[in-house]
């Protein structure tokens, strides 16, 4: 599957979708004018871009996503590290602890989620 890219402003908006899916295209311009202040004809630009690249559909009046939220912020986070960390996670992780005090348990949680990706062997 190819890494579907979804712009800041995008991924806004998408933030919308996610949350009020299904939701009619009306319905989506008023709350992307109340939480974005975007015009009408913004929003259903932006609704007819993303359907064109596949995050999006929309069915008669009815918008619903075709990504899930979780598949967006991974390609975030990925498109973030080869950015910023050269494609380093290490100096990523590294980075981002230095200056992050984390509880004991959050530090178990870590542990256990490289154990389960096959890092920690």
């Amino acid at each position: 599957m190819n890494k579907i890219k979804i712009f800041d402003a995008e991924y806004r908006f998408m933030n919308i979708v996610w949350k009020h899916s299904p939701i009619t295209s009306t319905e989506l311009a008023k709350l992307a004018n109340e939480e974005l202040q975007w015009k009408k004809s913004t929003t259903y630009t932006v609704i007819r871009r993303l359907c064109e690249r596949g995050v999006i559909k929309k069915e008669n009046v009815i918008v619903s996503p075709l990504i899930k939220r979780e598949q967006a912020m991974k390609n975030k986070t990925e498109d973030h590290i080869v950015k910023v960390y050269n494609g380093s996670l290490k100096l990523f992780l590294t980075t981002f602890l230095r200056n992050e005090k984390l509880k004991s348990d959050e530090i178990e949680v870590l542990k256990r989620i490289v154990k389960e990706s096959g890092y920690g062997k």
